[in-house]
Order: structure tokens, then sequence, then C-alpha cells
């Protein structure tokens, strides 16, 4: 059974950074298609960041050229760099492994003081 185990979430003041990792029990296969979504409180799940084989990436807009979405496959482990974060980034940051199922992660709260 797949697993994913966030970690990383914290409160952070506007303009900081963190680093959030995903630890999948099990092995990555190159053809995982990894992702980080969030969701804030009263709105729905959105897709963040997205890496896929040949580690091609996808963002949503507001998080271009701040955050980054990165896969070491030996270590099991997928990350998200967040850096310049804002108060409109305050959400749970959830894991996601689709290989012909979807698998989440329980969630990190990500909280950004103005």
């Amino acid at each position: 059974q797949v697993q994913l185990v966030e970690s990383g979430g914290d409160l952070v003041q506007a303009g900081g950074s963190l680093r959030l990792s995903c630890v999948i029990s099990g092995n990555i296969f190159s053809s995982d298609i990894m992702g980080w979504y969030r969701q804030a409180p009263g709105k729905q799940r959105e897709l963040v960041a997205r890496i896929s084989s040949g580690d091609f990436t996808i963002y949503v807009a507001s998080v271009k050229g701040r955050f980054t979405i990165s896969r070491d496959n030996a270590k099991n482990t997928v990350y998200l760099q967040m850096n310049s974060l804002k108060p409109e980034d305050t959400a749970v940051y959830y894991c996601n492994l689709w290989r012909t199922a979807d698998y989440w992660g329980q969630g990190t709260q990500v909280t950004v003081s103005s």
C-alpha cells in the first residue's frame, strides 16, 4: 500500500521561505506523476505544482517564479521549495501521487503572517 507523509509546514513571515517534503513508501517510478496541492479555509483544493516523466513541471500562475517542485527518486521524496511567501499562500498543503490511482498524504499546514 502506498503511503505519503508530508513535512515541513510551519508559521513564517511574509517574504520567508519553507521547503516541504513528501516521503513515499516504496519506490518512485519515473512514470509517476507527483504533485502538491493546497486548500485554504473555505476554498477548494487547488493544484500548486506537478512534476511528471522527464521532470516536466507545471505551476499555478500565482506561484510561478516563487515555488519549485523537485523529486529525488533515490530518496522516494518530492519537494516543494517555497520562496517569497505571501499571506495568500496560507493553506494546508497536500502531496499527491498518481499511478493508475490517486494517493494523498495527510497534509501539512503552512501559515504566512503579514
